[in-house]
């Protein structure tokens, strides 16, 4: 039996629990008993699921499932070192191959995960002389790298071009780097960054553009290759983050961009340096994600049209979805916005218990009294299924008080 004795070193972080509880966000992670599908098992409950980022259904896709299978039996379970000593296997190199076609750049350096490909690449290519200019709203792993690197950071308001201007003017003389970054999809509010503006100043300036496309990614662009394709600015973004656990399925992250920038990172990006290298059968699987982006363009289609009838059917029911004082959603990325912390908790786990799965988010994440449901819904979400998650969120928040 396992011994569990009160340490007085960490009583601080019993306390932090405790306050969490008091204040109705405390949460215990729901453990998923079979595929991560639209409708699944967590806890032994059957769910409409609202909560993954698995936006193409490529988790369980068959030739994802065959890709990762047969090279598990060719190559093994994993790659037994870090890519720079002795883990760099013909098969990353493929996929880096694929993906840089894909994308329409030169080059392509694959990370473990999409958070290490932000961080390690702000951290890698700036330092304590050079300044960052981010939006508010930006990723923790993007906030995260930008304090790795030590330059001086400067935040920008949400999507507000003007205001990046501003400081770039100010910075104008200085002689230090400067990075422009932002998310082309915010994750919190779904709304798109506005890429096709901050690449046209960032160039005026002599900036580097960075764009993180991790919830555009097989979402935005023409089939999925996110929001540099969408806004038409290829060549205009000097570096590309991405993932390959969101809409591609898998597991990992990415950076594109000019072949000196991938080959400095293979140098620098210390994520890449220390960590072993992906498991081949997460590469096998990811290059045929991305070949089935280019052959079943109708996964895309779905997907927006299943966001559509969704996000209509929420303003219908009279549920605040974003706009006016909130970032309005503009992918499927979908906020209901509650308010304060507790109600947007409890409204989640009354949701799970009616079946729906819909995950309650509140401060620190988003700010305090925006604290909101975030729903997603997929390409692999029926017109019955969201129907009767409409239906159930809108009871429920009529009983709750949460809608009048």
């Amino acid at each position: 039996m396992t011994q569990t004795a009160f340490r007085p070193q960490l009583a601080h972080l019993t306390a932090a629990m405790e306050e969490l509880r008091a204040k109705g966000t405390h949460f215990k992670l729901r453990v998923l008993d079979d595929q991560q599908a639209a409708v699944c098992q967590y806890d032994g409950h059957e769910v409409i699921n609202l909560a993954s980022n698995n936006y193409l259904g490529l988790t369980n896709h068959p030739k994802l499932i065959e890709a990762a299978i047969a090279a598990t039996s060719v190559f093994g379970v994993g790659s037994g070192a870090v890519r720079t000593i002795a883990g760099t296997m013909r098969i990353h190199m493929e996929l880096e191959e694929k993906i840089a076609r894909f994308k329409n750049v030169e080059a392509c350096v694959v990370f473990q995960s999409g958070f290490a490909a932000n961080a390690g690449t702000v951290s890698a290519i700036l330092g304590k002389e050079d300044f960052i200019l981010s939006d508010e709203l930006n990723h923790a792993s993007i906030i995260d790298g930008a304090r790795l690197s030590r330059a001086t950071i400067k935040v920008f308001r949400h999507k507000d071009v003007g205001h990046c201007e501003q400081l770039l003017q100010e910075l104008d003389s200085t002689s230090g780097h400067k990075l422009v970054i932002t998310d082309g999809v915010f994750s919190m509010d779904g709304d798109i960054g506005p890429v096709d503006k901050l690449a046209p100043l960032a160039e005026r300036y002599g900036a580097i553009m960075m764009v993180d496309d991790a919830h555009a990614s097989g979402v935005l662009g023409r089939n999925g290759r996110g929001s540099v394709d969408h806004f038409g600015m290829h060549g205009k973004v000097d570096v590309q983050v991405g993932t390959l656990s969101k809409a591609i399925g898998a597991l990992g992250g990415y950076v594109c961009g000019s072949k000196d920038l991938i080959d400095y990172l293979y140098h620098r990006a210390r994520p890449f340096l220390f960590s072993t290298s992906a498991p081949p059968s997460v590469a096998a699987s990811c290059i045929e994600a991305f070949n089935i982006l280019e052959q079943e363009p109708e996964r895309i289609e779905r997907l927006w049209s299943n966001t559509r009838y969704f996000q209509e059917g929420l303003r219908r029911a009279a549920f605040n979805i974003g706009g006016i004082n909130t970032p309005a959603t503009e992918t499927p990325i979908t906020p209901i916005i509650v308010g304060e912390g507790r109600a947007a908790m409890d409204f989640s786990r009354a949701l799970f218990d009616e079946g729906v799965m819909a995950t309650g988010i509140a401060f620190p994440t988003v700010p305090e009294g925006k604290a909101r449901i975030r729903a997603i819904v997929t390409s692999e979400h029926t017109r019955p299924m969201l129907d009767r998650a409409l239906e159930t969120m809108e009871r429920v928040a009529k009983r709750m008080g949460i809608l009048g």
